[in-house]
């Protein structure tokens, strides 16, 4: 097994990815820290995982960063130590830029990019002490691009990067390592947890989930790129192509997406 007797943090686990990622660890061996803001349904996931009595619930809510010291020294006491820990609770967005309000696009930022900054810093002295750590964060395809109706996602996303890509070559030499994970379109309920323009949600949405990969598979592909040391890790459909797009022919991914339709409808 790949992770046999790793302790694995995992933040959004309740659902969508993070509940299939603990399903995935769990069964390569890893015992699992298991966090979100919802503790009813991280009890529901820690039963199904393989050896339930393995993992701990540890509710954690990202928008409250002065809770994380407390939090992570929970979780080394009843632990010992965090071996990965999977930066993957986030919020989307359903708004044109112009009308999302300043309140809005200031608390994506607060669970999107500044929630994992400031719960891996509280991780980061552990993991340093032992000289030996890994950093994962679920990112997205639009860590790289953007796209209509998800300006300030976007915009989290690429800080993500370029605050973990500085990150790695900080701490390298220290034995930390940092994976990105950049997922096209996925099958969860991301779209319903969404922020619309004035932070309301925004509800479930049917085209885009339809056309995802399962959150399995997203799943597998995270673990399998975890376990092999992996910097990036691109996961979906012909979406990631857009990564490449914007690497080789930035002009060609602009025109595809200009052509793009959004609306901010539900429906």
């Amino acid at each position: 097994m790949k992770f046999a007797g790793q302790i694995v943090w995992i933040t959004g686990a309740s659902s969508g990815i993070g509940e299939a990622s603990a399903f995935a660890f769990a069964r390569e061996g890893a015992r699992l820290v298991l966090s979100s803001r919802r503790p009813d349904e991280l009890e529901r996931v820690r039963r199904a995982c393989a050896r339930p009595d393995d993992h701990i619930v540890l509710p954690l809510d990202l928008a409250q960063p002065g809770t994380f010291p407390a939090a992570v020294a929970d979780a080394l006491l009843r632990c010992g130590r965090i071996d990965v820990l999977v930066n993957n609770g986030g919020v989307s967005q359903r708004s044109l830029a112009m009308d999302a309000t300043e309140a809005a696009e200031r608390a994506l930022m607060e669970v999107d990019y500044f929630g994992p900054v400031a719960l891996t810093k509280a991780v980061l002295p552990a993991m340093r002490a032992r000289r030996a750590g890994h950093i994962v964060v679920v990112s997205s395809v639009m860590g790289y691009l953007g796209t209509p109706g998800r300006s300030t996602y976007a915009a989290a996303k690429h800080a993500l990067h370029g605050y973990f890509d500085s990150l790695r070559a900080e701490h390298w030499r220290e034995g930390i390592r940092v994976t990105l994970v950049c997922p096209g379109y996925v099958r969860t309920a991301i779209s319903a947890n969404a922020l619309g323009p004035r932070g309301e949600s925004h509800g479930p949405t049917v085209a885009t989930p339809a056309r995802g990969i399962p959150a399995e598979k997203c799943a597998a592909a995270l673990v399998r790129g975890v376990a092999r040391g992996r910097e990036e890790i691109f996961i979906g459909g012909r979406e990631v192509a857009g990564i490449y797009l914007k690497r080789l022919a930035p002009w060609l991914l602009s025109r595809i997406v200009r052509r793009m339709k959004f609306s901010i409808s539900a429906k």
